[in-house]
């Protein structure tokens, strides 16, 4: 067996409420793990701050535009394991994570058409693991710290 290939990423996320529904987007066929639900985000770019990153990959994957955002969370995850393309990876992924508001009238949709993101949707908290599911760890992360997310927390 070959040494795992080592691979570390920055990414910026929004955690976007609306009442007891949370914003998801789900992974496309492009993308890695195809078929999962998380949180409308990803990687920052060399040199793009954080702040600006997840403003932009808001719109890019949602359509929407934040009004405000604050920085209120950081999650990791850290596998040895097969990855993409089924090759082995030491993976060590960090998530900032930001409670985002946006004009909820406003519907979604998917604006980087043919990206890493398929659909995106507003989820009933209740139904994520059963009816919405799989979800990335950081979207479970978030359910168990939703409280630091509400508004003038």
């Amino acid at each position: 067996m070959s040494e795992a290939r080592r691979t570390q990423r920055l990414g910026a996320y929004a955690v976007v409420l609306d009442d007891e529904r949370i914003l998801l987007t789900r992974i496309s066929s492009v993308g890695y793990p195809a078929g999962t639900w998380t949180l409308p985000g990803g990687g920052v770019d060399h040199g793009e701050s954080p702040h600006d990153s997840v403003v932009r990959e808001l719109y890019e994957e949602a359509g929407l535009r934040a009004i405000s955002s604050r920085l209120v969370d950081v999650h990791d995850v850290h596998v040895v394991a097969p990855g993409r393309d089924d090759q082995y990876e030491d993976y060590h992924g960090v998530h900032l994570l930001y409670a985002v508001e946006v004009d909820t009238s406003v519907q979604p949709r998917v604006t980087d058409v043919g990206g890493t993101t398929d659909l995106v949707a507003w989820v009933p908290v209740d139904e994520i693991g059963s009816v919405v599911a799989p979800v990335l760890p950081m979207v479970e992360h978030v359910l168990a710290h939703l409280d630091q997310f509400g508004a003038g927390v």
